[in-house]
C-alpha cells in the first residue's frame, strides 16, 4: 500500500503530457475559443521580407501580442504598414507550437480613426507631392482647336455618352479616339495606365487626352488615386484631363492632370470651345475689324484731302510757272546785260577807232599825202638816203598806187 502512495516530488509519468501534448491541446483551445476576434493596438517592429507576409507586433500601453498579415490578405491592404499605425485589426489566434507561443492572424486590417482608403490616400499624396508631380509650373494648356481627342473609360458607362453628347453640341468635325479601359475593380488601375500609354502612341498624335469616368463612391473611384494610374497621367506626353466625376473629392489623377473637370460633361466643354461662342467672337471680332478699317479710310481721306489742299497739289504747274517766270526775268537781265556790254565796247571801239583813224597813215593820205615803200620787202622809205638806183618802189596814195624804179637820188 505505500508502495502505491504519490508524492509531489514523484510525478506520475504514465499520466504525464508531452510538451507537443500540452501545447497541442492548448492551441486547441486557444483557436477554437478565438476563431474570430478584432484586436485595436499599435503596430510596432514590423517587417515585410521578399515572401510579401508581414510580421508586426500589435500592443497597447500594458501588453502585446504577435501578429501576422499572410501575403494574400497583405496584398488587399489600402494603405502601407508602419511602425506607430494604430489599427484595427480582424482575425483568429493561432499557437505557433515550435516556439510555444501564439500569435493573431489578420485577414483584415484598418487604420483606427480614419478609415484606410483615406489614409492611404494621404499618404500617397504626400509622396507624390514631394516628387512634384503635383506642381503647378508642370501643367500646360489645352489647345484651342484641337481635331483629334482621345478619352480613356469604360465604353459602356454613362461618361462616354456624357461627353459625345456635349461635344456634337458644341464642336464639330473632331476625331474620338475611346480607349476602352475597366474603371473600377481589382484591374482597373492598371487597365487605365495602360490604357493612357496606348493614346500616347497613337500616330498622328492625339491633341488631347480625356481621363475619367462617372460618378460613385471614394471606393468605386479609387482606381484613379491608384500611383500607376497618377504616375501615368503626370507622364503623358498629351495635354491630360481628368474627368473623374465627382465634385467634391478631388482624386490624385486630377491634382496630376494638366485641367480637372469636375465631370466629363464639363471636359468636353473645358476640351472644345462652343460653335456658338466662336461664332459670335468671330462676328465680334469681324465688327471690330471693320469700324477700325473704316476709321483708318477716313483718317486716310481727311489726310489725302489735306494734302490735296496744298498748294504743290492744287496747284501742281505753279512752281513750274514760277521757274519759268523767274528764268524769262533772268534771260530779259541777261539780255539787256548783254547789250550793255554790247553797246560798251562798241563805244570803246569807236573810240578807238577814232584814235586809230587820227594815227592811221591812210588818214594822212587822206591829207595828200603819200607812202612810199619797198616794194619786195614792203620796208616804209622814210628818207631818199635809204633808196638805191634801179630800186623798185611802191607809192601809195589816198586812193590807189602807183609803181615807179628809182633812176637818181
Amino acid at each position: 500500500m505505500a508502495a502505491s502512495l504519490q508524492t509531489p516530488n514523484d510525478p506520475p509519468e504514465q499520466s504525464a503530457l508531452s510538451v507537443s501534448q500540452l501545447t497541442a491541446r492548448i492551441k486547441g483551445l486557444v483557436e477554437e475559443s478565438f476563431p474570430d476576434v478584432w484586436v485595436a493596438g499599435e503596430v510596432s517592429n514590423f517587417s515585410r521580407p521578399q515572401s510579401g507576409h508581414c510580421y508586426f507586433t500589435l500592443k497597447d500601453d500594458k501588453a502585446q501580442i504577435r501578429s501576422v498579415i499572410w501575403r494574400g490578405a497583405a496584398a488587399k491592404l489600402a494603405f502601407p504598414m508602419t511602425d506607430g499605425l494604430q489599427l484595427v485589426c480582424h482575425g483568429r489566434l493561432d499557437v505557433y507550437a515550435p516556439r510555444g507561443s501564439y500569435q493573431l492572424v489578420v485577414d483584415q486590417a484598418h487604420p483606427q480613426g480614419v478609415g484606410a482608403l483615406e489614409l492611404a490616400l494621404r499618404q500617397l499624396r504626400e509622396k507624390l507631392a514631394r516628387e512634384g508631380l503635383f506642381d503647378a509650373d508642370r501643367k500646360r494648356q489645352l489647345p484651342p482647336f484641337p481635331r483629334r481627342i482621345g478619352f480613356v473609360t469604360s465604353p459602356t458607362g454613362a461618361a462616354i455618352r456624357d461627353f459625345l453628347e456635349v461635344l456634337r453640341r458644341r464642336w464639330a468635325g473632331i476625331q474620338i479616339f475611346v480607349i476602352p479601359v475597366r474603371v473600377q475593380g481589382d484591374s482597373a488601375a492598371a487597365e487605365i495606365a495602360a490604357g493612357i500609354a496606348a493614346a500616347n502612341k497613337i500616330k498622328p498624335p492625339l491633341d488631347v487626352l480625356v481621363v475619367g469616368r462617372g460618378g460613385g463612391s471614394l471606393e468605386d473611384l479609387w482606381a484613379f488615386n491608384e500611383e500607376v494610374v497618377v504616375r501615368a497621367v503626370a507622364t503623358s506626353r498629351i495635354p491630360t484631363v481628368s474627368a473623374v466625376g465627382h465634385e467634391i473629392d478631388v482624386s490624385l489623377s486630377d491634382l496630376a492632370a494638366d485641367v480637372r473637370a469636375l465631370t466629363p460633361s464639363e471636359a468636353a466643354e473645358r476640351v472644345v470651345p462652343a460653335a456658338v461662342e466662336v461664332t459670335a467672337r468671330l462676328t465680334h471680332f469681324g465688327e471690330r475689324l471693320h469700324a477700325s478699317v473704316r476709321r483708318q479710310v477716313a483718317q486716310q481721306q481727311e489726310a489725302i484731302t489735306s494734302l490735296a489742299a496744298r498748294r504743290p497739289f492744287a496747284h501742281p504747274h505753279a512752281p513750274i510757272e514760277d521757274r519759268a517766270r523767274a528764268l524769262d526775268e533772268l534771260d530779259a537781265r541777261a539780255r539787256r546785260a548783254v547789250q550793255a556790254i554790247h553797246h560798251d565796247h562798241q563805244h570803246r571801239i569807236a573810240t578807238l577807232a577814232g584814235k586809230l583813224e587820227s594815227l592811221s597813215p591812210l588818214a594822212v593820205l587822206g591829207r595828200g599825202y603819200s607812202v612810199t615803200q619797198d616794194k619786195k620787202t614792203g620796208q616804209v622809205i622814210r628818207s631818199a638816203a635809204e633808196l638805191k638806183v634801179g630800186q623798185e618802189i611802191v607809192t601809195r596814195f589816198a586812193q590807189g598806187e602807183t609803181s615807179s624804179i628809182v633812176q637818181t637820188t
